[in-house]
């Protein structure tokens, strides 16, 4: 299974510097293409050190020892072991909404983050199954992919909005070897919603990788459908305040929809999710664990 995730994760990654390259050349003419590629490179580069500071800055997380959360601690550690991997640094959400997630370039560098309202909301069993599903981000390398996907796809608006700009200001001339205004504007409209819909196949794909990873580490998938119910339910009545670009790295969609936008939620639905779990612990989810 690893490997055939590991497959559809490069041929993803393939997919979006492709869709850089040929960006470039729509909008800017084929002068542009090493400029993106480079710049592609240094946003990676960016991304591989410093993803986890960006995501711990932008989502407010502060940093906990053992000692001032001594139950999240225990809980992880010992998942931790049973996972094969470090113990990583714990950090925490000053926020009532219940979420979590995980962040680091690797198993050696990983970060797990709580919100200060999710021992509010889950029962010790489920807090159990979300650490797990954490420590499953950490172990299957989806906390890089991840931050580097969204570097390429983020290059990928940027030069859209640089070609609007363009545009508005006069653009470029022909003989330069760019397109012509109408295959800008369509390249303009369309070139971030396909990387956005790349991304948000790799999101959900990850999603449903950690959810059985989870599931197998803390041997106790019920508990796991059980703390998506909840935390969905509440995170509907009390949203996660976060910045959208870090959407897809919580455990449930931080942020409520709503009509069309649905469509691009960097999560796979709570229901399939559950069913998924359901399956794996040959039962269904009781009205409560």
């Amino acid at each position: 299974m690893t490997s055939v995730n590991t497959i559809k994760t490069v041929g993803l990654l393939t997919v979006l510097t492709l869709l850089l390259i040929f960006g470039a050349r729509v909008l800017f003419g084929e002068g542009a293409v090493v400029p993106a590629l480079v710049l592609s490179l240094l946003m990676n580069f960016g991304t591989y050190w410093f993803s986890d500071k960006i995501a711990l800055k932008m989502t407010g997380a502060k940093p906990v020892s053992e000692q001032d959360a001594p139950e999240v601690a225990r809980i992880v550690r010992g998942l931790a072991d049973r996972a094969g991997l470090p113990m990583p640094g714990l950090f925490v959400i000053p926020q009532a909404a219940p979420n979590a997630f995980a962040t680091g370039r690797d198993p050696q560098h990983a970060v797990v983050a709580v919100t200060a309202g999710i021992l509010d909301v889950v029962n010790e069993r489920e807090l159990r199954a979300v650490l797990a599903h954490e420590l499953g981000h950490v172990r299957n390398r989806d906390t890089l992919v991840m931050a580097v996907v969204a570097s390429v796809a983020g290059a990928i608006a940027y030069l859209a909005q640089m070609a609007q700009w363009s545009m508005w200001f006069g653009g470029r001339d022909d003989n330069e070897g760019g397109s012509n205004p109408v295959a800008m504007i369509l390249g303009i409209i369309l070139l971030p919603i396909a990387a956005m819909i790349v991304q948000l196949a790799v999101s959900r794909s990850r999603e449903y990788g950690a959810d059985d990873t989870g599931a197998e580490v803390s041997g106790d998938p019920l508990a796991l459908a059980s703390a998506l119910r909840k935390m969905h339910s509440v995170s509907r009545q009390v949203p996660l305040a976060v910045n959208p670009s870090t959407a897809s790295l919580f455990i449930v969609q931080p942020l409520v929809p709503g009509g069309l936008s649905g469509l691009f939620s960097t999560h796979p639905p709570i229901e399939q999710r559950i069913a998924r779990l359901e399956r794996m612990a040959g039962a269904e989810l009781p009205a409560s664990l």
